[in-house]
């Protein structure tokens, strides 16, 4: 879906379809008949964006075979399809059915890292519409944050560097300017924007910036207005933000609050569970040990990293952090110049919903992520956004 910002640039709101994982190229054709091109007849759209995610042997398959990567191109063109955004954080087995750790692997200390993002960013030019120039890819923020010592921070730094500069040749070649966004999320090297901002000024490339997550901003428990000023001032580019909610449970401390939430915890995906405290933020690796033991505080509200859909905040005593999204949304397009022109919505946790939450078959899964980009789409065209055609 594409809008026309009041400063006359073109704003690009896609989904993202790791919510239907595939690890093959012929799984990634299946998915557009099946789930993409539903939802767009749903939407009453002529052209729908959608954030592909392409695992290794999908990404593999169509780097080493031009054909197939045009018989790609013509699907997506056949089933009214676009894709001006690529998801690169995970890098395979994102539908297995345990993901945890796995998905920070490997990371930008590992040479297949850079290897895979290169690969992405190829076959991202290749694919974009012919009236875009620029296209986005959000990847790990570096590396789960152990064992990550300063041998690992010099070779994520060397990597990311030789990444700027085979997207400026790329550019070169090809007139398409890729750029990457690191994706803070909750116990990574990078947790936060504000500890971005220091490995990105440090590669002082225009290539490589920051994915604002907005369930991760939201967990962290940051301001989005000081966490984009910060950027802003360092000079950081925001290549392109991810619209997602994170769970909050005001009172923690409540047995029905618990219980609550434990029906969120599951077993295929990390849920990184924050609280505030007067020491600063305190956190666990996952939901449920937030709920087993003593190690969070309950005194104050907690949040967990679990994207929740957009239109359908959970039931009382638990709510979602969509006022977050939509003040973050505020900032990053509202203003008289948009801060990103790559939006995507991310629920990538559909089928991991307490049981009587899950759509049942294709049908709802379909309704539901269009009712997700309905909403997304009225926020912007609340902050003077003109949908286009």
């Amino acid at each position: 879906m594409r809008f026309r910002h009041p400063d006359g640039t073109t704003v690009h709101l896609s989904y993202c379809t790791n919510v239907h994982p595939a690890e093959t190229l012929d799984g990634v054709i299946a998915q557009l008949r099946d789930h993409c091109e539903p939802v767009r007849k749903r939407l009453g759209r002529d052209r729908l964006g959608i954030g592909l995610w392409l695992a290794k042997d999908a990404a593999g398959a169509l780097v080493g075979d031009p054909a197939a990567l045009r018989g790609l191109a013509a699907e997506l063109d056949r089933r009214g399809l676009e894709v001006v955004t690529l998801n690169g954080f995970p890098y395979e087995g994102f539908g297995a059915e345990e993901v945890k750790y796995r998905v920070y692997k490997p990371d930008w200390a590992d040479p297949e890292r850079l290897a895979h993002t290169t690969d992405l960013a190829r076959l991202l030019a290749s694919l974009l519409p012919e009236d875009v120039t620029e296209g986005s890819i959000s990847t790990l923020p570096l590396a789960w944050r152990t064992p990550f010592g300063d041998t690992a921070a010099g070779a994520a730094h060397t990597a990311l560097v030789t990444l700027a500069e085979r997207l400026d040749a790329l550019e070169e070649l090809t007139g398409k300017s890729i750029r990457i966004g690191l994706e803070p999320e909750p116990g990574c090297i990078v947790e936060t924007t504000a500890d971005a901002i220091r490995p990105l000024a440090a590669i002082a490339s225009r290539r490589i910036g920051i994915c604002i997550d907005t369930c991760h901003l939201a967990t962290s428990f940051e301001d989005p207005q000081t966490a984009l000023a910060a950027l802003t001032a360092a000079g950081i580019a925001i290549p392109k933000a991810q619209l997602s909610a994170a769970l909050h449970a005001e009172e923690p401390h409540l047995p029905e609050v618990r219980a609550a939430l434990a029906a969120f915890a599951e077993p295929r995906f990390l849920h990184q569970t924050r609280t505030r405290t007067a020491a600063g933020l305190r956190g666990t690796d996952d939901l449920d040990e937030a709920l087993a033991g003593q190690t969070l505080p309950e005194a104050a509200p907690w949040r967990a990293h679990f994207h929740v859909p957009l239109h359908a905040r959970p039931a009382l005593p638990l709510t979602s952090t969509l006022p977050v999204l939509r003040d973050t949304l505020t900032l990053l397009v509202g203003g008289p110049v948009p801060l990103t022109r790559h939006l995507e919505v991310e629920t990538y946790t559909w089928q991991a919903l307490p049981p009587e939450l899950r759509p049942r078959n294709r049908t709802q899964l379909a309704d539901g992520i269009a009712a997700e980009l309905a909403l997304a789409r009225d926020l912007l065209t609340d902050l003077g956004l003109k949908e286009l055609p």
